[in-house]
């Protein structure tokens, strides 16, 4: 469920706004979209998982409250990244 270290270091690097950046908005909502899809493989195999759909709601809300706070920020950084992940709004 969790991401493998090369994938993340993909996502970082996809996502990064400069060098070194991994705590930016679009950093974090990448990687928590990539940890809700492997979430969501997860429950088509295992639907009565009542404890990881839990930490996967919690991922959820984390992701929206990101990108609510990306989109009074800056709502052009907001529009490019729910593009970029294919996330609608």
């Amino acid at each position: 469920m969790s991401v493998a270290a090369e994938r993340k270091q993909e996502i970082i690097t996809d996502n990064a706004r400069q060098a070194g950046d991994t705590g930016s908005p679009e950093v974090q909502v990448a990687i928590l979209t990539e940890r809700i899809r492997n979430l969501t493989e997860h429950f088509k195999g295992h639907h009565k998982d009542n404890h990881s759909r839990r930490g996967l709601l919690m991922m959820v809300n984390k992701r929206r409250s990101l990108l609510d706070y990306l989109k009074k920020k800056d709502v052009e950084r907001y529009n490019a990244l729910i593009q970029k992940l294919g996330l609608r709004k």
